[in-house]
């Protein structure tokens, strides 16, 4: 299991180690970004290496709702820093459990964040075109 800090990110903080931030207010709670939110935790890692594996893990967890339980507010729903400490830790030692599948899973996930951004790449370009055959067809 790497070995990783989990804690509050502070506004202005410039972190020099390998790191990524976890959203913990709103319905999204649980999401990893390479970018800071306001209102965010921050793991630090010693290799950029770990850094990947783990934001998978993260992201994984936020795309099948896994914080959902662990939401607590009556307005704004926000995930505690102890819950969040308490379940990823042991959450994301039981998915590296199985290193290989735990590789293969992440290259695929690499690959699929790949295309995904290549197909939105290619719709910007394709609405693009559209509106300039629209202005030149309403120009004329």
């Amino acid at each position: 299991m790497t070995n990783f800090i989990i804690k509050t990110h502070r506004k202005d903080t410039h972190y020099t180690k390998p790191h990524l931030f976890i959203l913990n207010k709103g319905m999204n709670s649980g999401k990893p970004q390479n970018e800071p939110y306001t209102n965010s935790f921050v793991i630090i890692f010693s290799e950029e290496k770990d850094r990947d594996n783990v934001f998978f893990i993260a992201y994984s967890l936020w795309k099948t709702k896994f914080w959902f339980p662990y939401l607590c507010g009556s307005a704004i729903l926000f995930l505690h820093l102890t819950d969040f400490k308490k379940e990823f830790n042991p959450q994301a030692s039981l998915m590296m459990m199985e290193h290989e599948q735990h590789i293969k899973n992440v290259a695929a996930l690499k690959l699929l964040e790949k295309k995904e951004k290549q197909y939105k790449e290619d719709i910007n370009l394709i609405n693009d075109l559209r509106k300039a055959i629209l202005y030149r067809y309403c120009r004329k």
